[in-house]
């Protein structure tokens, strides 16, 4: 199996899997998402010998994370997969830092001061992902239990290792619903507004 897999939810990441041969480019860069996906998915096509027809499966991170970069990263990979006539798979981010660990609690900024955080036991999810803030984390969390992992970022190489580990135990992951966990700053308007002339 082939895989292209996208993560937006820190920075940009872009790796493609094939049978032990691996290429992935990241930037940390947390606000020049859409600049970077197409060339990096060309970039790393290209360093893996494939063509878009190669890929079989395209893998997005669905976060938790900011709402315009999961929107990128998502949107992206339905584009590849519709285009190319090939299923998308979506896992949460924090699956790919939970990969090949015990326990273990995955923290990430949301920026606005808060965090999100999913506790894992032998890569199964046990609770998450939610929000939390810096002074709050430890009495949310029992982090002797589940020591705590900061992401700074996602890989988008363990992203598809993570989807694969899944897809092998028959895991659905056709849920492509971002992780946001807050509600959106744009609100409904009461109405039509006045015009005074």
């Amino acid at each position: 199996m082939t895989i292209l897999a996208i993560d937006t939810s820190l920075g940009t990441s872009v790796a493609v899997v094939r049978d032990g041969v691996v290429a992935e480019r990241s930037t940390a860069d947390a606000r020049s998402h859409a600049e970077h996906i197409g060339s990096f998915i060309a970039e790393v096509l290209a360093e893996a010998n494939l063509s878009p027809k190669d890929v079989d499966t395209v893998v997005v991170g669905l976060g938790p994370g900011p709402f315009t970069g999961l929107r990128v990263g998502i949107a992206a990979g339905i584009a590849f997969a519709v285009g190319r006539g090939i299923p998308v798979a979506g896992i949460s981010s924090h699956d790919a830092a939970a990969r090949d660990r015990e326990s273990c609690c995955v923290v990430t900024d949301v920026r606005r001061r808060e965090l999100a955080w999913t506790t894992y036991r032998d890569g199964v999810r046990v609770a998450g992902p939610a929000l939390t803030t810096e002074s709050t984390l430890a009495t949310d969390v029992d982090l002797a239990e589940f020591p705590e992992v900061r992401a700074a970022a996602i890989s988008a190489l363990d992203l598809a290792r993570a989807a694969s580990d899944r897809l092998a135990r028959g895991d659905d992951l056709s849920r492509l619903t971002p992780l946001y966990l807050r509600a959106p700053d744009a609100t409904p308007g009461s109405g039509p507004k006045r015009v005074s002339q």
